[in-house]
């Protein structure tokens, strides 16, 4: 029962499961659907102040001490990802559907998160502050690296348009920025309220896996969705996964850095941002079937909280025990 338990999806996983099927049943239309549509950028507007309020000015400073560390995070998650998303073109068309492989490409091209690779280096017995300073760094350029990865690596697959430039700067960065220059004023109250603000950004992420996932199912996308395309993506992003924690571990270890360093530099190089990730597709590909896009993303979600919670008890040299709900929320 342990073992598999350890493989059991996350409440937030569970949560955008029911929320895909109540799309499918229960689609929003007409009326509801531009209220949606609406209800849907103001949550994102407010997902990204938040994560503006929460990092402090001295976590962007501390960013900078480890300047070594930092470089080769952010070579794994903005240059080898998306490479070797590229290297992976020719299996459009052959293992996955084209909607799925410009998932699985986009998916490439995300910053990585936050919250996990700090819960899971803790788990390793790793460098913690080299963790936050990172990967709260990668969320930041992401904002500004993502569009432009997109644009260049989508580019030929007609799924980007550097118009969607306008949009991140309005729906994303604008709220982000605004949200840090009042952090002195509200970042401490935000803190205290971790819990139910964190709500919030599940809720916001949520609501836009239920517009987006209405507007598939309305369009009839599900029916070109078949059992062979879908293993493949379960297969495939299994195998990006580990590729990406050896190419990281590889590297750590030949640039000489300290075992506490080399677990940080894994969890911060091999994972992908979903919080970040589902809203920043909305923009980027507005006015697009976007359901099939979002899934290679909601699946390599899961396989990297279930393949890294097994990695950082293999560190901390413990058998992997079941996850606790606190990690699993903060895996997000």
């Amino acid at each position: 029962m342990n073992l598999l338990s350890r493989f059991r999806p996350d409440e937030f996983t569970i949560a955008m499961l029911a929320t895909v099927m109540l799309a499918f049943l229960l689609p929003c239309r007409g009326t509801s659907a531009g209220l949606f549509e609406c209800l849907t950028g103001v949550a994102i507007a407010l997902l990204f102040f938040l994560q503006g309020a929460r990092l402090s000015r001295a976590a962007i400073v501390a960013g900078a001490l480890h300047w070594r560390l930092h470089l080769v995070v952010f070579a794994a998650t903005f240059i080898v990802f998306p490479i070797v998303g590229l290297i992976l073109r020719p299996l459009s068309g052959a293992l996955l559907t084209p909607p799925l492989y410009l998932g699985l490409l986009f998916l490439c091209t995300l910053p990585s998160t936050v919250q996990a690779s700090v819960a899971f280096t803790s788990i390793a017995g790793g460098n913690v502050a080299a963790a936050l300073c990172s990967a709260s760094a990668s969320s930041i350029l992401g904002m500004l690296l993502t569009p432009l990865l997109a644009g260049l690596a989508l580019k030929t697959a007609g799924g980007f348009s550097l118009n969607a430039l306008q949009s991140i700067g309005s729906e994303m960065l604008l709220p982000f920025v605004a949200g840090h220059l009042l952090q002195p004023w509200i970042g401490g109250w935000v803190k205290q309220q971790r819990k139910v603000l964190g709500g919030v950004d599940r809720g916001s992420v949520l609501l836009v896996v239920y517009t987006v996932f209405s507007g598939a199912t309305l369009s009839g996308i599900w029916h070109q969705l078949a059992l062979g395309p879908l293993l493949a993506l379960f297969a495939v992003s299994c195998a990006l996964l580990a590729m990406m924690l050896a190419i990281t571990a590889v590297a750590a270890r030949a640039l000489g850095f300290s075992r506490e360093d080399e677990i940080a530099i894994m969890f911060c190089g091999s994972k992908k941002s979903l919080v970040t990730g589902i809203p920043m597709a909305n923009v980027l590909f507005a006015g697009q079937p976007l359901g099939l896009v979002l899934l290679p993303l909601m699946v390599f979600h899961q396989i990297q909280l279930m393949a890294c919670a097994a990695l950082a008890c293999h560190y901390a040299g413990a058998s992997p025990p079941l996850f606790e709900p606190e990690s699993l929320r903060a895996a997000t």
